[in-house]
């Protein structure tokens, strides 16, 4: 019976834990999944390319489940699935512990766009892989949500509304001024903050509808948006997420 463990490792960790794999008896088969493989596909995918006796059964919708594709390694030394920080491009079986995919994702210096936003504050800064080449923190009047009744909360309610979409304009125009230099070069773009604010300035912002196919997962946990944050969100954005199985006996 196989027991699971889920952890994150960032870029570093990450390449050393690739690296442990091809130590003697890492023997085994890597499958490279993309993402947008129905549940169906991957299912027998996996039945024709895996020894089925013994895998859990879940292993095929946390593959589905991953945004940007999977990576799975199985054999007798490890037995683990990857989700990584930037889509898998190609469906990919091969008879051995194959990391040189996804180690080349990692190792390449992909430029990236994270937009942290949360009513009344905004951080924007462009990476270079991990390396912060420019930014524009700031910040904007927007009250509260008015908590007593009648006529005052209504107008209230309007008067709020004006200041978050004057806000958000604002913000919009920032994200213009930090991203358009780098249009040609821009590989992906993700955001973080509160879910409904990212929403909003999705919706409100034109200029990032040309990024929809290049946008990562975002990070919905992030603290209030300022330079600091911006310093130590990309080590997030570059972070996997891997579940490895073992014995029960030999769980760590």
């Amino acid at each position: 019976m196989l027991a699971a463990r889920r952890f994150r490792l960032g870029k570093q960790k990450m390449l050393d834990f690739l690296h442990e794999l091809r130590e003697p008896g890492g023997e085994g088969v890597s499958l490279y999944l993309p993402p947008g493989l129905g549940l169906g596909e991957t299912r027998k995918w996996l039945a024709e390319t895996l020894d089925l006796q013994g895998m859990p059964s879940q292993l095929s919708d946390f593959a589905v489940a991953s945004k940007q594709g999977a990576v799975i390694f199985w054999g007798p030394s490890r037995k683990c699935l990857i989700a990584p920080p930037f889509p898998v491009e190609e469906k990919r079986f091969c008879r051995n512990y194959d990391i040189e995919g996804l180690r080349s994702m990692l190792t390449h210096d992909y430029k990236v766009a994270l937009i942290l936003i949360r009513l009344g504050a905004y951080a924007i800064g462009v990476y270079q892989g991990q390396r912060l080449v420019g930014s524009k923190v700031g910040t904007g009047l927007v009250h509260a949500r008015h908590k007593q009744g009648g006529s005052s909360q209504a107008r209230f309610a309007r008067h709020r509304e004006k200041q978050i979409e004057y806000f958000m304009t604002r913000v919009c125009g920032h994200v213009r001024d930090q991203i358009g230099p780098h249009l040609q070069t821009l590989d992906y773009v993700t955001y973080g903050g509160a879910r409904t604010t990212i929403l909003l300035l999705r919706k409100q912002c034109d200029f990032l509808g040309q990024f929809d196919s290049r946008t990562l997962p975002p990070l919905l946990d992030m603290p209030e948006p300022r330079k600091a944050v911006l310093d130590t969100a990309i080590d997030r954005v570059w972070a996997s997420s891997v579940i490895e199985w073992h014995d029960n006996e030999n769980l760590p």
